[in-house]
């Protein structure tokens, strides 16, 4: 749980902000501004989403109000969107979660193959499950993932296809996805599945090596040929979201096969110290005070 800086608005709509949920430093690296909130009877606690400084708020608002509407596993439930044409949010309820480079700073390094397997699963029956319903994320990069103890959540839904739609901010869209960006995507075309699946191995190769643009013998041996498909600047070169799910499902060499989403009595694997990081935060969550807001107009 990270500090408000000065610039986070004390309130956001029925909730008072208590903290950042990304660390200070990665704003460049996040599609959208995510804040933990809480309700002022103290019943509620949410993560609150607004949209990046410089952003158009009424684009946003669009893709808030549309991924409001979505009910697909594996996406964090926007429950409420709200707020004015120029100040847009929208919230999901609070669980323990952390960002995928708050798991990697956790970990204090790559993570695991098994744990990097079942992870690039649970995030491509997701994305296979949007594909089949004519969805495009068109915002996956390893920010837009939260991960919690029961797996991993999508965020960010549409933000990155708000900023590609305006000429101006592409120039921007690759410090904003760290590399994730497909290249056709990155060129002004429209978000298609494909784009997806090329984020995919870009979260896949952050999560195996700390970055999203790695040599190939970076890679872990059983998982180079599916990360370095799933990034062909090609789109006809890349696997479907449902293949990619298909060869993580499978048991890497030498070991067993890995627990996902589609095994409901699988526990999703994280290592001692992520999951000891999800436990502070949740302490820090639930012994935080409201802060005292102020009167409009009172001083101090």
């Amino acid at each position: 749980m990270e500090r408000l800086r000065l610039d986070d608005p004390p309130q956001i709509g029925p909730y008072i902000t208590l903290a950042r949920l990304d660390a200070e430093g990665t704003a460049a690296t996040v599609p959208e501004r995510r804040l933990i909130a809480r309700s002022a009877d103290g019943d509620r606690t949410v993560i609150a989403c607004l949209p990046r400084i410089g952003a158009d708020p009424a684009r946003w608002a669009v893709e808030a109000e549309g991924a409001r509407r979505l009910s697909i596993p594996g996406l964090l439930p926007v429950t409420e969107a709200g707020g004015t044409a120029g100040f847009p949010w929208h919230a999901a309820q609070y669980v323990p979660a952390l960002p995928l480079p708050a798991v990697l700073e956790a970990q204090g390094g790559p993570l695991p193959e098994a744990v990097v397997r079942s992870l690039g699963a649970a995030l491509a029956q997701t994305l296979a499950t949007a594909h089949a319903q004519g969805v495009t994320h068109a915002g996956l990069c390893p920010a837009a993932v939260l991960v919690s103890a029961e797996g991993p959540r999508l965020t960010c839904f549409g933000a990155v296809r708000s900023a590609a739609a305006d000429s101006e901010q592409r120039a921007g869209l690759a410090g904003l996805d760290s590399g994730s960006l497909a290249p056709e995507q990155a060129q002004g075309g429209r978000p298609r599945p494909l784009g997806d699946v090329y984020a995919l191995g870009a979260v896949l190769s952050y999560a195996s090596t700390g970055h999203t643009v790695p040599e190939r013998d970076e890679l872990p041996a059983s998982l180079r040929q599916l990360i370095t498909a799933c990034l062909a600047r090609d789109p006809a070169m890349r696997p479907q979201a449902h293949q990619v799910l298909g060869d993580l499902t499978s048991s890497a060499p030498g070991t067993a096969p890995q627990g996902t989403v589609l095994d409901t009595a699988a526990a999703f694997p994280l290592p001692a110290l992520v999951v000891a990081a999800l436990a502070r935060q949740s302490a820090q969550v639930l012994a935080a005070e409201l802060p005292t807001l102020l009167p409009p107009g009172t001083d101090g």
